[in-house]
């Protein structure tokens, strides 16, 4: 059984549970998603398969893409995701995934992409305190220190400081999930995910 399912982010919206609790949920489409290649032991070293999620027109395409595709029997896919299995020649090219195997499951692992930030100073991104406003300071927002003066004479490696932040991968663990709706191949987890609106996120059987 393939435990891992992609999606994509439709939003954050609240429902009612069976106590008449308003519990927070993002909304996510997941699937179906497509087997596009199966590899085992004996071929590859490994067990494991390879889904496919989201249209994408044939003429964006490059020739190898589109000889992966072809070779396999199967619709061209936006996204590709390899997927560890035990035992793969379970699997073949053209299986489905839906939401519908995840009916039974109660938590979930939520990977995807967390917004970009941009540049940041070091308040932002680490949560430093700032410092006094009066009185003549002159480090309101300064970050400090980063060293030490003879020894060693540099800055240590991984030090907090200002720079990118967001835009990497980030993985959720134990979220609930909260409803399946297998018409529509829409997944409620409760709480917030990684990524914006109509991000790419795999959602894994916790």
């Amino acid at each position: 059984m393939v435990n891992t399912i992609l999606g994509r982010k439709i939003g954050m919206t609240q429902v009612f549970d069976e106590e008449d609790n308003v519990v927070p949920v993002t909304v996510i489409q997941a699937g179906p998603c497509t087997v596009s290649q199966v590899k085992t032991k004996a071929t590859d070293g490994y067990d494991a398969v390879q889904i496919g999620f989201g249209d994408i027109k044939s003429n964006r395409l490059n020739k190898p893409m589109a000889g992966h595709f072809a070779k396999a029997g199967v619709e061209p896919m936006r996204y590709l995701r390899e997927v560890r299995v035990e035992n793969g020649e379970e699997h073949n090219t053209g299986d489905q995934v839906t939401v519908a195997d995840f009916a039974e499951v109660t938590a979930v692992d939520v990977t995807g992409t967390s917004k970009g930030k941009g540049f940041q100073g070091t308040i932002k991104r680490w949560n430093f305190s700032r410092g006094p406003m009066t009185h003549g300071s002159r480090n309101q927002r300064k970050p400090g220190s980063i060293g030490q003066c003879a020894y060693p004479a540099r800055v240590r490696k991984g030090l907090h400081m200002a720079g990118h932040m967001g835009d990497e991968r980030v993985t959720v663990k134990n979220l609930k999930l909260v409803r399946v709706d297998a018409e529509q191949n829409l997944m409620l987890i409760k709480g917030a995910v990684p990524g914006g609106k109509n991000a790419l996120v795999a959602i894994r059987m916790a």
